[in-house]
């Protein structure tokens, strides 16, 4: 099976690469410098070139706080490069994998979002992923939209990552405390999309590790598994003061997509360790391909 994967050089392009080519697909990556995805042209003579059986479209503007003071570079990236990708998978009559995020929905909730729940997101970053959506969705494409989470993993800039690297220079660390989700291991992630576009799912999916966690949980414990002691402060959402707006309960209902790979998603927990497990191999110079 082909694939192309858009925005490689991000931290789920890095993981879906890897698991892919391990699992017998034949892989094309596109960075951003490969290829713009707001240029509809370009976008029509990649797909076109790769002619993929499936697109994995991670490229996308993620940097929460910066959308907030330039809205028009996010929506040409998030829902303008989505809309391009989309359509030029449907003209290749490819299926489009297109990762979304938890951030569509409002964080009024009490209990886990379900994949039909209504949407409300309550920041630029979040509203253009959703537009994102409605646009993949409009193109006519076969199209698999996967939520997610708190993504952390080899391959780029990540949550756990920072906090390690804080602490490790004996920096105080405040971390919010009142916005809970599911933080997500991106290899865990990629190995889900894989499975469900090999099976030829389609539609809107919740993909991401079970647990639960605060931000300032999942420091904590990143702390705790890599040996690293630091003062952590936890703090409220106001009191940290980030420029965007967050949903204070953002945790993603995973049970529908638990039954469809006939197997449990691993806690966030067990994947970190993993994760870090990983991480240290690699730094230690015996990391695998």
């Amino acid at each position: 099976m082909n694939a192309l994967v858009t925005g490689s050089g991000g931290l789920l392009g890095h993981a879906l690469l890897r698991v892919l080519r391990r699992s017998g697909f034949r892989a094309e990556a596109m960075e951003h410098r490969d290829l713009d995805v707001a240029r509809r042209d370009a976008v029509h003579r990649a797909v076109r070139s790769a002619a993929p059986d499936v697109v994995f479209h991670c490229a996308a503007y993620t940097a929460v706080d910066r959308a907030e003071s330039e809205p028009e570079k996010v929506f040409a990236v998030n829902e303008r490069g989505a809309a391009n990708v989309a359509a030029a998978a449907a003209a290749a009559d490819a299926l489009i994998v297109y990762p979304s995020t938890d951030y569509v929905f409002s964080g009024d909730s009490a209990v886990p979002y379900r994949p039909g729940d209504a949407t409300a997101p309550c920041n630029v970053y979040g509203k253009s992923k959703l537009a994102g959506e409605i646009a993949v969705r409009r193109s006519g494409a076969r199209h698999l939209i996967a939520r997610t989470s708190w993504l952390f993993g080899a391959g780029g800039r990540n949550f756990v990552d920072t906090m390690l690297a804080r602490a490790g220079r004996g920096e105080r660390v405040r971390i919010v405390d009142d916005q809970t989700g599911r933080p997500t291991w991106t290899e865990e992630l990629a190995r889900a999309l894989a499975e469900l576009a090999c099976a030829g799912r389609e539609g809107v999916h919740h993909v991401a590790c079970a647990g639960r966690a605060t931000w300032c949980e999942l420091a904590q414990e990143a702390l705790r598994l890599g040996g690293v002691t630091a003062t952590v402060d936890p703090v409220g959402t106001e009191e940290f003061g980030a420029a965007a707006p967050r949903p204070r309960w953002s945790v993603l209902d995973i049970s529908a997509t638990e039954a469809l790979l006939r197997r449990p998603m691993p806690n966030w927990r067990h994947a970190l360790a993993a994760y870090l497990a990983e991480k240290e191999q690699a730094e230690r110079g015996g990391a695998g391909p």
